[in-house]
Protein backbone atom coordinates (compact mmCIF):
# COMPACT_ATOMS: atom_id res chain seq x y z
CA UNK A 1 0.00 0.00 0.00
CA UNK A 2 1.22 3.49 -0.85
CA UNK A 3 2.57 5.40 2.13
CA UNK A 4 0.53 8.51 2.80
CA UNK A 5 2.18 11.84 3.59
CA UNK A 6 2.56 12.68 7.26
CA UNK A 7 0.19 15.44 8.33
CA UNK A 8 1.86 18.51 9.83
CA UNK A 9 -0.42 21.10 11.47
CA UNK A 10 0.64 24.46 10.05
CA UNK A 11 0.71 26.93 12.98
CA UNK A 12 -1.52 24.37 14.70
CA UNK A 13 -5.04 23.59 13.55
CA UNK A 14 -5.15 27.17 12.34
CA UNK A 15 -8.34 26.97 10.30
CA UNK A 16 -10.35 26.27 13.45
CA UNK A 17 -8.27 28.05 16.10
CA UNK A 18 -6.11 31.19 16.13
CA UNK A 19 -2.66 30.38 14.77
CA UNK A 20 0.24 29.96 17.18
CA UNK A 21 -1.98 29.58 20.23
CA UNK A 22 -1.79 26.64 22.60
CA UNK A 23 -5.41 25.85 21.71
CA UNK A 24 -4.51 25.49 18.02
CA UNK A 25 -1.78 22.98 18.82
CA UNK A 26 -3.81 21.03 21.35
CA UNK A 27 -6.60 20.70 18.78
CA UNK A 28 -4.10 19.51 16.16
CA UNK A 29 -2.91 16.78 18.52
CA UNK A 30 -6.49 15.80 19.28
CA UNK A 31 -7.12 15.52 15.54
CA UNK A 32 -4.18 13.15 15.17
CA UNK A 33 -1.59 15.34 13.47
CA UNK A 34 1.76 13.60 12.96
CA UNK A 35 3.62 16.87 13.35
CA UNK A 36 3.24 20.48 14.42
CA UNK A 37 4.71 23.52 12.68
CA UNK A 38 5.57 26.87 14.24
CA UNK A 39 7.40 30.08 13.36
CA UNK A 40 9.76 31.65 15.86
CA UNK A 41 11.17 35.11 16.47
CA UNK A 42 13.15 36.75 19.24
CA UNK A 43 11.76 39.38 21.55
CA UNK A 44 13.83 42.45 22.41
CA UNK A 45 15.16 40.65 25.48
CA UNK A 46 16.08 37.50 23.56
CA UNK A 47 13.13 35.22 24.37
CA UNK A 48 11.82 32.83 21.69
CA UNK A 49 8.18 33.54 20.82
CA UNK A 50 5.88 31.89 18.30
CA UNK A 51 4.74 34.63 15.95
CA UNK A 52 4.74 34.48 12.17
CA UNK A 53 4.71 38.13 11.17
CA UNK A 54 7.37 40.73 11.84
CA UNK A 55 4.67 42.91 13.38
CA UNK A 56 1.76 42.21 15.71
CA UNK A 57 -1.14 43.86 13.86
CA UNK A 58 -2.57 40.84 12.02
CA UNK A 59 -2.69 38.29 14.84
CA UNK A 60 -3.16 40.32 18.00
CA UNK A 61 -4.71 43.50 19.34
CA UNK A 62 -1.23 44.95 19.72
CA UNK A 63 0.93 47.11 17.51
CA UNK A 64 4.64 47.25 16.89
CA UNK A 65 7.50 45.01 15.87
CA UNK A 66 8.06 41.75 17.73
CA UNK A 67 11.82 42.27 18.01
CA UNK A 68 11.38 45.76 19.47
CA UNK A 69 9.26 44.61 22.42
CA UNK A 70 10.23 42.65 25.53
CA UNK A 71 8.54 39.40 26.46
CA UNK A 72 6.57 41.16 29.20
CA UNK A 73 5.40 43.79 26.73
CA UNK A 74 4.39 41.17 24.18
CA UNK A 75 2.41 39.31 26.83
CA UNK A 76 0.15 42.31 27.38
CA UNK A 77 -1.74 41.61 24.14
CA UNK A 78 -4.53 39.22 23.15
CA UNK A 79 -3.53 36.74 20.43
CA UNK A 80 -6.83 34.95 19.95
CA UNK A 81 -9.86 37.19 19.59
CA UNK A 82 -9.05 38.25 16.00
CA UNK A 83 -9.89 34.76 14.67
CA UNK A 84 -13.46 33.87 13.67
CA UNK A 85 -13.36 30.94 16.12
CA UNK A 86 -11.12 32.73 18.57
CA UNK A 87 -11.27 33.63 22.22
CA UNK A 88 -8.74 35.66 24.21
CA UNK A 89 -5.39 33.86 24.12
CA UNK A 90 -1.94 34.44 25.54
CA UNK A 91 1.30 34.75 23.62
CA UNK A 92 2.83 31.35 22.91
CA UNK A 93 6.51 30.85 23.72
CA UNK A 94 8.56 28.03 22.25
CA UNK A 95 9.13 26.40 25.64
CA UNK A 96 5.42 25.61 25.84
CA UNK A 97 5.45 23.79 22.50
CA UNK A 98 8.58 21.86 23.39
CA UNK A 99 6.89 20.67 26.57
CA UNK A 100 3.76 19.76 24.62
CA UNK A 101 5.57 17.39 22.26
CA UNK A 102 8.11 16.01 24.72
CA UNK A 103 7.60 12.29 25.31
CA UNK A 104 5.27 11.88 22.32
CA UNK A 105 5.78 10.59 18.78
CA UNK A 106 4.86 13.99 17.35
CA UNK A 107 7.47 15.89 15.35
CA UNK A 108 7.88 19.64 15.75
CA UNK A 109 8.87 21.63 12.66
CA UNK A 110 10.37 24.96 13.74
CA UNK A 111 10.80 27.73 11.19
CA UNK A 112 13.16 30.60 11.94
CA UNK A 113 12.06 33.83 10.27
CA UNK A 114 14.41 36.03 8.25
CA UNK A 115 15.53 38.70 7.65
CA UNK A 116 15.61 39.86 11.26
CA UNK A 117 17.66 42.41 13.18
CA UNK A 118 19.35 39.69 15.25
CA UNK A 119 20.55 37.70 12.23
CA UNK A 120 21.48 34.16 13.31
CA UNK A 121 21.01 34.77 17.02
CA UNK A 122 17.62 33.05 16.73
CA UNK A 123 19.30 29.85 15.54
CA UNK A 124 21.76 29.97 18.46
CA UNK A 125 18.92 30.49 20.93
CA UNK A 126 16.95 27.65 19.35
CA UNK A 127 19.86 25.25 19.74
CA UNK A 128 20.15 26.28 23.40
CA UNK A 129 16.44 25.66 24.01
CA UNK A 130 16.49 22.25 22.37
CA UNK A 131 19.46 21.19 24.49
CA UNK A 132 17.77 22.41 27.65
CA UNK A 133 14.70 20.32 26.84
CA UNK A 134 16.71 17.31 25.70
CA UNK A 135 15.02 17.23 22.29
CA UNK A 136 16.58 16.34 18.97
CA UNK A 137 15.00 13.40 17.11
CA UNK A 138 11.51 14.98 17.28
CA UNK A 139 12.71 18.32 15.93
CA UNK A 140 13.03 19.54 12.35
CA UNK A 141 14.43 23.03 11.78
CA UNK A 142 13.35 25.03 8.71
CA UNK A 143 13.99 28.33 7.01
CA UNK A 144 13.78 30.06 3.65
CA UNK A 145 17.26 31.40 4.41
CA UNK A 146 20.07 29.04 3.38
CA UNK A 147 22.37 30.99 5.70
CA UNK A 148 20.07 30.28 8.64
CA UNK A 149 19.81 26.56 7.89
CA UNK A 150 23.59 26.35 7.51
CA UNK A 151 24.18 28.21 10.78
CA UNK A 152 21.81 25.88 12.61
CA UNK A 153 23.36 22.72 11.14
CA UNK A 154 26.82 23.83 12.23
CA UNK A 155 25.58 24.07 15.83
CA UNK A 156 23.25 21.04 15.83
CA UNK A 157 24.51 18.52 13.25
CA UNK A 158 22.17 15.73 14.40
CA UNK A 159 18.89 17.63 13.94
CA UNK A 160 17.16 17.40 10.58
CA UNK A 161 16.63 20.48 8.44
CA UNK A 162 14.36 21.72 5.65
CA UNK A 163 15.32 24.37 3.12
CA UNK A 164 12.01 26.08 2.32
CA UNK A 165 11.49 27.19 -1.26
CA UNK A 166 9.08 29.73 -2.69
CA UNK A 167 10.52 28.99 -6.13
CA UNK A 168 13.03 26.42 -7.36
CA UNK A 169 15.63 28.67 -8.98
CA UNK A 170 19.06 27.14 -8.56
CA UNK A 171 17.55 24.05 -6.91
CA UNK A 172 15.49 22.94 -9.92
CA UNK A 173 17.63 19.81 -10.39
CA UNK A 174 16.53 18.46 -7.00
CA UNK A 175 19.97 18.80 -5.40
CA UNK A 176 20.30 20.80 -2.19
CA UNK A 177 23.23 22.13 -0.15
CA UNK A 178 24.81 19.59 2.20
CA UNK A 179 23.29 21.24 5.27
CA UNK A 180 19.68 20.59 4.10
CA UNK A 181 18.04 17.19 4.57
CA UNK A 182 14.58 17.87 3.11
CA UNK A 183 13.35 20.18 0.40
CA UNK A 184 10.42 22.46 1.28
CA UNK A 185 8.58 23.79 -1.77
CA UNK A 186 5.25 25.55 -1.63
CA UNK A 187 2.43 23.56 -3.18
CA UNK A 188 2.26 26.16 -5.97
CA UNK A 189 5.74 25.01 -7.01
CA UNK A 190 4.54 21.43 -7.40
CA UNK A 191 1.48 22.47 -9.37
CA UNK A 192 3.83 24.06 -11.91
CA UNK A 193 6.52 21.36 -11.78
CA UNK A 194 5.23 18.06 -10.34
CA UNK A 195 8.34 16.23 -11.50
CA UNK A 196 10.40 18.11 -8.91
CA UNK A 197 9.46 15.67 -6.13
CA UNK A 198 10.99 12.75 -8.00
CA UNK A 199 14.08 14.74 -8.98
CA UNK A 200 14.62 15.68 -5.34
CA UNK A 201 14.12 12.08 -4.26
CA UNK A 202 16.75 10.91 -6.73
CA UNK A 203 19.09 13.50 -5.22
CA UNK A 204 18.44 12.05 -1.78
CA UNK A 205 15.87 14.53 -0.46
CA UNK A 206 12.30 13.84 0.61
CA UNK A 207 9.78 16.66 0.34
CA UNK A 208 7.95 18.85 2.87
CA UNK A 209 5.16 20.81 1.14
CA UNK A 210 3.33 23.91 2.38
CA UNK A 211 0.48 24.88 2.70
CA UNK A 212 -1.93 22.19 1.51
CA UNK A 213 -5.65 22.53 2.22
CA UNK A 214 -7.71 21.92 -0.95
CA UNK A 215 -8.77 18.47 -2.12
CA UNK A 216 -6.85 18.98 -5.38
CA UNK A 217 -3.62 19.87 -3.61
CA UNK A 218 -3.95 17.02 -1.11
CA UNK A 219 -4.42 14.58 -4.00
CA UNK A 220 -1.42 16.04 -5.81
CA UNK A 221 0.83 15.59 -2.79
CA UNK A 222 -0.40 12.05 -2.25
CA UNK A 223 0.10 11.08 -5.89
CA UNK A 224 3.61 12.58 -6.00
CA UNK A 225 4.63 10.77 -2.81
CA UNK A 226 5.61 13.78 -0.74
CA UNK A 227 6.84 12.94 2.76
CA UNK A 228 5.29 15.77 4.81
CA UNK A 229 2.13 17.73 4.07
CA UNK A 230 1.73 20.99 6.00
CA UNK A 231 -1.90 21.99 6.36
CA UNK A 232 -4.04 24.47 8.26
CA UNK A 233 -6.78 21.85 8.64
CA UNK A 234 -5.17 18.58 9.76
CA UNK A 235 -8.37 16.60 10.34
CA UNK A 236 -9.87 17.56 6.98
CA UNK A 237 -6.62 16.91 5.10
CA UNK A 238 -6.43 13.47 6.71
CA UNK A 239 -9.97 12.73 5.55
CA UNK A 240 -9.12 13.90 2.05
CA UNK A 241 -6.04 11.68 1.94
CA UNK A 242 -8.03 8.64 2.99
CA UNK A 243 -10.89 9.40 0.60
CA UNK A 244 -8.51 10.01 -2.29
CA UNK A 245 -6.72 6.76 -1.60
CA UNK A 246 -9.96 4.87 -2.02
CA UNK A 247 -10.79 6.47 -5.39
Amino acid sequence: MQQLPSIVAHRGASTDRPEHTIGAYELALKEGADGLECDIRLSKDGEIVCVHDRTLARTSNGRGTVSALTLDELRQFDYGSWHRHGQPAELLVLDQLLELVKGTNVQLFIETKHPVRYRNEVERKLVEALREHGLDSQIVMMSFSPTAVKAFREQAPDIRTVLLLDRLGRYRSGALPSFADYTGPGVHVLRNDPGYVERARRAGHETYVWTVDSAEDVALCRDLGVRYLATNAPANSRRLLTANLAT
